[in-house]
């Protein structure tokens, strides 16, 4: 995208986080609340000008990202504390932890190398985790079959079969470069942490509630690597639920920022405890 010749823009990037639960997704939409037109309406009234935001991808509703960029193409500097008016105007489920100014024309999706997304399980009922986790009330989970499958996943890269709308697509290859299964010591929570170039619509929640499948005994290892070896799936896949989910760290070659982990402090509390399986 470039910028005009004419007038002395200046391109930021704010780093965000947001909780999803009240909100149809980023991306904005007709007759319904978006996070993105949240933060531009708040941004446009606070700057007095209309801007259009940028953001590194799409999430669901209900999907929530602990760590998100987007930028904006501002024509003046402003002499006062945006960010303080910002965390002041948005709702409490949205906050601004950084904003940063950006040489040049750089993309906040478009030049995104990686993204990372975790998902979190509890298997017991917890009103304090009803919005922000995911309940199953799965018992004698297999996680060595599913420890087994997740380690399937880094093996290939079309994704054809574990998307919700394969068609819409041009390609469906998703260079997944790592994937982990994480329980606690008490096997009551799952953390399933995955990075990848790009990913499908849905298909962090397809995998997820296929992995819960296998270590339920309602599908088999070799049925689920045959997805990915055969770019099919017959049956039309279920999705897991979307409040246990989180795009948790975006990566840029010209930008490192760490995660603001207090942002999801409830589920990484005493994270000492999660155990890689």
């Amino acid at each position: 995208m470039q910028l005009p010749e004419q007038i002395n823009w200046q391109r930021y990037f704010f780093h965000v986080g947001y909780c999803g639960t009240n909100y149809h997704g980023w991306q904005r939409q007709a007759k319904v609340v978006s996070v993105q037109s949240i933060l531009e309406g708040a941004l446009s009234k606070i700057i007095k000008a209309p801007v259009t935001i940028y953001g590194c991808g799409r999430t669901d509703t209900g999907v929530h990202a602990s760590q998100y960029f987007f930028h904006v193409d501002i024509e003046h500097k402003w002499n006062f504390d945006l960010q303080y008016r910002l965390n002041k105007t948005l709702p409490e489920d949205i906050a601004v932890f950084d904003i940063i100014p950006i040489e040049g024309c750089l993309h906040a999706r478009f030049d995104a190398t990686q993204r990372t997304y975790d998902y979190f399980i509890h298997t017991y009922k917890d009103p304090f985790l009803q919005n922000i986790s995911s309940l199953y009330l799965k018992t004698n989970l297999d996680f060595d079959k599913m420890k087994a499958a997740v380690a399937l996943l880094s093996q290939y890269d079309d994704y054809r079969a574990l998307c919700k709308s394969p068609d819409k697509h041009k390609n469906t290859i998703c260079k997944v470069s790592s994937a982990h299964l994480f329980v606690d010591s008490s096997g009551d929570r799952i953390r399933f942490q995955i990075s990848s170039n790009r990913f499908l619509g849905s298909m962090i929640r397809i995998i997820v509630k296929k992995l819960l499948d296998i270590g339920n005994g309602e599908l088999s290892l070799n049925e689920f690597e045959s997805y990915l070896i055969k770019k099919e799936c017959k049956e039309k896949s279920k999705l897991a639920f979307p409040q246990g989910l989180y795009l948790s760290k975006i990566t840029y070659p010209f930008l490192d920022v760490k995660p603001r982990t207090e942002f999801s402090s409830i589920l990484q509390h005493n994270v000492d405890a999660w155990q890689l399986i």
